[in-house]
């Protein structure tokens, strides 16, 4: 059984625009791009799990384009724009059109040798290629190639936000019941608005919940407010040890996430007013260097250290 048919978040990804939960703008551009059959270069910027590569791939699909997908975290150096992108960029469709180079987190290539030399592949193959880069933070991402393609924020309105859990809580109800697996709908419905709006990680965790066949409150314990919990009581203990298997048990949280929740749940724990805005200064440095920072287990362990440190906990 290959991986697209065991991991719930490949078997059921959208195949077409219309089939996937975006705001009502984002969908009608992107149903635009295709009714003219035309996809400009595109850089889709947004948090981890909400769709930008999900949208790639279907807009190309639907256009019955060649394309490739090069992940920037892991090939990231001017080497594959020499070889694997330069190959296939200047070769001739055999679907007939433009092919595209889908570049996934495209804020980790290289900012000094990669994103210049890809400035200039996007202009010296624009005639029979085109690009589409997705990241997580656009301040990670070059002037210049900002310059070259469409930027599209897939930041949610705050006017759409009801509307699109919603269709998420749907959509959660219907692939557990093509796996067959029961459910508590007060426990999904918790399980989406907690991870809210990485759909990725809602998707995982429901088929990890899923194991037993049933979901049910059980999984509320775990959902990461809870994980959180758990953390500031091994931070109030000065339990640095502690904290730092905390921070490597839980390395896939997204940071946005991590100090998001943070900033909600932590100045209840602090005991005076100068701790608070102490603790805000401190998540606000160390959220910036995290888009910057080669390890980002250890940026977030100089935070804690940090909190750990200078603030006065109840």
């Amino acid at each position: 059984m290959n991986d697209e048919n065991f991991i719930w978040c490949e078997k059921y990804r959208p195949k077409t625009i219309e089939d996937t939960i975006l705001p009502s703008h984002l969908k009608t551009m992107f149903l635009e791009f295709i009714k003219k059959r035309n996809v400009p270069n595109l850089l889709l910027v947004g948090t981890a799990g909400i769709g930008k590569t999900t949208v790639a791939k279907a807009l190309l699909n639907e256009l019955d384009s060649d394309y490739i997908v090069i992940n920037g975290s892991m090939d990231n150096g001017i080497d594959i724009l020499r070889t694997k992108i330069s190959n296939f960029a200047s070769s001739v469709s055999f679907a007939g059109g433009r092919k595209y180079v889908i570049l996934d987190e495209a804020d980790y290539l290289v900012a000094k040798s990669t994103q210049p030399a890809l400035r200039n592949f996007i202009e010296e193959n624009s005639k029979n290629c085109g690009f589409i880069l997705t990241c997580n933070y656009k301040n990670k991402i070059i002037e210049p190639l900002h310059s070259r393609c469409t930027v599209i924020d897939f930041k949610i309105p705050k006017s759409d936000m009801q509307g699109i859990v919603t269709q998420f809580f749907r959509r959660s109800l219907q692939i557990l019941d093509a796996e067959n697996v029961t459910y508590d709908k007060a426990a999904v419905a918790k399980l989406v608005q907690t991870y809210y709006p990485d759909w990725r990680r809602t998707i995982n965790e429901l088929q990890r919940y899923s194991a037993t066949g049933h979901i049910d409150e059980g999984i509320l314990v775990n959902t990461s407010e809870n994980v959180i919990m758990s953390l500031l009581d091994l931070m109030k203990a000065k339990d640095f040890t502690g904290v730092r298997r905390w921070l490597a048990e839980n390395s896939d949280m997204d940071s946005s996430e991590l100090y998001d929740k943070l900033y909600s749940i932590l100045p209840g724990k602090l005991s005076d007013t100068q701790s608070v805005a102490g603790m805000i200064v401190v998540l606000a440095e160390y959220q910036y260097k995290e888009a910057f920072v080669a390890n980002s287990e250890i940026n977030r362990a100089a935070a804690m250290a940090t909190l750990m440190a200078e603030m006065s906990w109840k």
